[in-house]
């Protein structure tokens, strides 16, 4: 009895592994390779698959998704015998599970030593200063030779990056003082701009208001010139409205004469020679009024003591209002 309960037992467990490897679940973004007797028979989708147990193995399982792979520094020398670091990250996709288990061994090995050879050729047709400043051109040309070459293996390239360019420690330091120079320079010329700017502005700024006080002090001057006109056009129309006499005129010029010789700037004051006709014309109104401020009954000019007497005029010769006229001065 012992004997039956334990085959029996045996039986079920085989028939439970049998049932195990006949139902296989794959994941979703996943492939399975299937061979029968070590040759590929089929490749199993995501989902619930059979197969047939003892006879079908999984041979592989692979991640459809995309992935991404850095590969660590790379020495590469440029075109101008300069050795640079270069960390470059690749972005692949499965697309053929069959070919990516038979075509090649590794592939990501592949990709790796694919992605270093092509990197020296193509840096190596360039200098230090396009390589730094050409990642767009060496990223598009990378992709091309790895898309290409990865093609047969099933593998796509979707992206490679160069993640870090890095040049020796000399050359770091020389462009660094190149840099700083170079910023230097521009903000010294922009400093010059500046200054060269607001001297421009300032100049325009004096320019303009002298040319606005200039103006000013044209209307100014035409306005005051007007005004001076206008006045003596005003007198000049009242004093013929008035119609004064000789006598008059000569009064007034008497009374002009110290306001001239005002000032403590005039330290030589010449006397006109037209004073003699003022005296002269004074005189005659003086006489004039004489024999209304004198006796009546006294002879006008005489003996009487309270009467007016008119200084005699001398001529033109004797006059000394006109020795006074020209003092020499040497």
């Amino acid at each position: 009895m012992a004997p039956v309960i334990i085959v029996l037992i045996v039986l079920v467990v085989l028939v439970f592994i049998a049932l195990i490897k006949t139902i296989q679940v794959i994941p979703q973004a996943s492939a399975a390779i299937v061979e029968r007797f070590g040759r590929y028979t089929r490749t199993l989708n995501a989902g619930l698959n059979i197969v047939v147990p003892f006879i079908d193995t999984i041979r592989n399982r692979i991640d459809l998704r995309e992935q991404v792979v850095p590969f660590p520094p790379q020495p590469v020398i440029t075109q101008d015998n300069l050795v640079v670091n270069i960390d470059t990250v690749i972005y692949y996709q499965v697309t053929d599970a069959r070919a990516a288990t038979y075509e090649v061994a590794s592939y990501i090995q592949a990709i790796e030593q694919l992605t270093v050879t092509t990197l020296r050729n193509i840096i190596g047709g360039m200098d230090l200063e396009r390589t730094l400043t050409s990642r767009e051109e060496i990223n598009a040309a990378l992709r091309g030779v790895l898309d290409e070459a990865t093609g047969k293996w099933g593998i796509r390239v979707n992206r490679v990056e160069l993640k870090a360019i890095e040049p020796p420690t000399s050359i770091q330091d020389s462009m660094e003082k190149q840099m700083r120079a170079d910023r230097d320079k521009r903000a010294a010329i922009l400093q010059a701009e500046g200054v060269r700017q607001s001297e421009i502005l300032r100049a325009e700024g004096e320019k303009q208001s002298q040319i606005l006080r200039a103006e000013g002090e044209a209307k100014a001057a035409a306005l005051r010139a007007e005004g001076e006109a206008q006045a003596v056009r005003t007198v000049f129309e009242a004093i013929h409205a008035g119609d004064p006499d000789q006598k008059l005129l000569s009064y007034q010029y008497l009374q002009m004469l110290p306001k001239i010789a005002e000032g403590d700037a005039n330290k030589l004051w010449i006397v006109p020679s037209e004073i003699g006709d003022a005296l002269k014309g004074l005189s005659g109104a003086m006489g004039n009024f004489g024999p209304l401020g004198g006796n009546s009954g006294g002879n006008g000019g005489g003996n009487g003591g309270g009467g007016t007497t008119v200084p005699p005029q001398n001529d033109g010769r004797n006059n000394p209002a006109e020795r006074r006229e020209k003092p020499r001065i040497d």
